[in-house]
């Protein structure tokens, strides 16, 4: 077990009609002026928009729109958000919407709240630190990143196709408002490529080279087997409430600190590797991961047998084989065979793309280049390895 700091600010409403209350919690917050940030118009379809600008009317308390963003959320847009903040003076960002719409409004709060006013893509490549944010608060719409509750937001630059995130714990939600009835009418593909976003991130902490605790343990297995669980029902009955709040529940819960205390932060190599397919291809997020996990998975469970093992036992509850490597392996096909049930691709080819040697040479060095030639802590990855798992997983 290793020493850990755990930092979960963001007040959760969560149950149905919780967007009722999304105005007293703006107010709260002593905002003179909103920006509502969003993606499709699937929020305004549904309501969701007209409900909380009536409450904002009421209140008294102006707002504007930028929707538009899109999945692998695109740098043009978090500029054009900070322009707009900086003139008309914004104080709060309501993201309404999944990961990619929170994802671009702290990226956008970022950049609005900068003294300096440079270029928040600098805090992407990690060469300036920002001190300051516009705060944000969410109503969700997706169950999928967790960005909800996280430290975490991923930009994707259109210049050179470039996929970066950055961490920093000034960005976490003020408020996060979670209303499973909001994610019904969600597409079944976009459903499960959510769960499996949610078993990933639970995943690449688990799957960690040091550190353990069997209370944080526990956590992330029993969360494995719920979201699998519920991705299953979530199928065949996509109005069930109850699978929709489980998934909800689960998806801030494996992204908010939680199922990493007492680690080493865990592996994230597939995350990283994944990030550069999203910025090549523009692919959705969990039908990457899941993509390229088993790949990895065997390109990397030797260094760590009993990690895998215990995972292929506790959650997928495989019958041991004659030792560590043999249940880890039977344990990484349950897997690959869990995400083929939920129509998740399992190599690239399932997801629909081929490329060619040229891009699997350039996925290559963009990765190795994001990660400093050292991705990954199972098994440190250098860019041979990478350009060998992303040949591998055809």
């Amino acid at each position: 077990m290793l020493d850990f700091t755990y930092y979960t600010p963001t007040k959760v409403i969560f149950g149905r009609k919780a967007e009722n209350k999304t105005g007293e919690l703006i107010k709260e917050q002593h905002a003179t002026k909103v920006l509502i940030h969003y993606g499709s118009e699937r929020v305004r379809k549904t309501g969701l928009l007209d409900t909380i600008e009536a409450q904002l009317d009421n209140l008294g308390i102006p707002y504007l729109e930028l929707g538009g963003v899109v999945p692998n959320p695109r740098l043009s847009l978090v500029e054009k958000g900070i322009k707009l903040c900086r003139f008309e003076n914004v104080d709060f960002i309501l993201a309404g919407g999944g990961g990619s719409v929170i994802d671009s409004a702290k990226a956008i709060g970022y950049g609005a709240a900068d003294p300096d006013a440079g270029e928040v893509w600098d805090f992407y490549c990690k060469t300036r630190t920002p001190v300051k944010t516009v705060p944000v608060g969410v109503v969700l719409t997706i169950s999928a990143t967790g960005s909800e509750m996280s430290n975490s937001s991923v930009i994707t630059n259109e210049d050179g196709w470039i996929k970066c995130g950055y961490n920093d714990d000034i960005s976490r939600p003020i408020f996060a408002v979670m209303d499973p009835e909001l994610t019904e009418t969600l597409p079944e593909y976009q459903t499960e490529c959510g769960c499996s976003d949610i078993m990933m991130h639970t995943l690449e902490r688990y799957l960690s080279s040091s550190g353990n605790m069997e209370i944080t343990d526990s956590i992330s297995e029993a969360l494995l087997r719920t979201v699998m669980k519920y991705a299953l029902i979530l199928k065949c009955e996509p109005q069930n409430y109850e699978a929709r709040a489980e998934v909800m529940w689960a998806g801030s819960l494996s992204h908010n600190g939680l199922t990493g205390c007492g680690t080493d932060g865990g592996d994230w190599a597939c995350h990283r590797l994944e990030h550069e397919l999203g910025g090549m291809y523009d692919v959705a997020h969990g039908a990457g991961l899941t993509a390229l996990w088993g790949t990895w998975a065997k390109y990397v469970y030797k260094n760590k047998p009993a990690r895998f093992a215990r995972l292929a036992v506790n959650v997928l509850r495989v019958t041991p084989g004659k030792d560590d490597d043999e249940t880890a392996l039977l344990g990484i096909s349950a897997m690959e065979d869990f995400f083929r049930s939920i129509n998740m691709p399992v190599s690239l080819t399932e997801l629909g793309i081929a490329p060619t040697d040229d891009e699997y040479v350039e996925l290559a060095r963009k990765c190795s280049l994001t990660a400093n030639d050292n991705l990954g802590s199972i098994r440190n990855l250098h860019r041979a390895d990478m350009e060998a798992i992303y040949r591998a997983a055809i």
